[in-house]
């Protein structure tokens, strides 16, 4: 799902991996980072004022680009003004090639170098939750805990689209953001951020930014990217108990969320917990919508407390 807005950049680009930033650059080897893994259509951009705040606090903070997003995004000539919405509704996705496994074996490229400097903090926002999964169950003696920030955690349900077919999502204002094309013809769900249409910015700012002003929340769909890959929808989310299940992990819900209801994120914990009884979420909740509080400090307080 889209995420957090983008303002001003802090800190120094990393190339293939996103947003930098560090409070504590000479700091001890036991410091923590926090690498962030953007949702659909996001990028590490998106978690400038994040990461800032992070930084500001005294703590290493990385946001990854995942393949095909950030410097890697396309942008169709349809999707610029003045827009062309038939050629755009059609117009080739080169993200359609990539898949969830791609996704996976980035951050674990990204995890095994950050994990040089100290304990790794592996944070999902929304879908990024699939993907921070599925690196737990790869490298788990490489992540100090696993935070999943209103994000997607399969261990029952097989993937981000089944996690929609269950009672406890009824409530998703999801299918409200209208979507151009044919994702199972295209491979990508494709969707025109760039729009004015009222109705349109009242459906996704309902789904997604409810209570945001409107220049924030104008200032989020800026930092949105058009295309998302179906196949991460699609791909095997689950967690292997036996490798991603002895990870410490945490859960930080967002009681407003009308992207994924309060109830299905209920249901990714229960499900989770009662996969390794052992090692259940500590869970914490902001009163949020989807995209996070418009000031990222609530947060990052939660996300300091887990590392003193």
């Amino acid at each position: 799902m889209p995420e957090l807005s983008r303002r001003s950049l802090l800190g120094a680009g990393v190339a293939g991996a996103g947003v930098l930033a560090s409070g504590c650059a000479s700091g001890p080897a036991t410091s923590p980072t926090f690498v962030i893994v953007h949702g659909a259509n996001g990028n590490g951009a998106s978690y400038a004022p994040l990461v800032a705040a992070l930084a500001a606090a005294g703590y290493r903070a990385l946001a990854v680009d995942l393949p095909g997003h950030g410097p890697g995004a396309h942008f169709p000539l349809s999707y610029q003004a003045p827009q062309d919405l038939s050629a755009l509704a059609s117009a080739p996705a080169p993200l359609a090639r990539i898949g969830l496994d791609d996704n996976v074996e980035h951050v674990v490229r990204v995890v095994r170098r950050v994990a040089e400097h100290g304990p790794v903090v592996l944070v999902g926002h929304s879908m990024g939750g699939a993907t921070i999964t599925r690196v737990g169950s790869e490298i788990p003696d490489l992540i100090a805990r696993l935070v999943y920030f209103t994000a997607f955690c399969c261990v029952r349900l097989r993937s981000v689209l089944e996690c929609f077919t269950v009672p406890e999502a009824t409530g998703t204002l999801a299918a409200a953001i209208p979507s151009l094309g044919d994702p199972e013809r295209t491979g990508v769900t494709r969707t025109n951020w760039r729009s004015a249409d009222p109705d349109f910015l009242a459906a996704a700012k309902l789904a997604l930014a409810e209570d945001y002003d409107d220049a924030a929340f104008r200032t989020a769909l800026n930092g949105m990217e058009p295309d998302e890959t179906w196949e991460v929808t699609v791909g095997d989310a689950r967690g292997e108990p036996a490798t991603w299940g002895r990870i410490p992990r945490s859960y930080i819900r967002c009681s407003r969320d009308r992207m994924l209801p309060l109830a299905l994120q209920d249901r990714m914990i229960a499900e989770a917990d009662a996969a390794t009884p052992g090692n259940a979420f500590d869970v914490h909740t902001l009163d949020a919508p989807h995209l996070g509080p418009q000031d990222p400090q609530p947060l990052v307080e939660i996300l300091t407390s887990l590392v003193r």
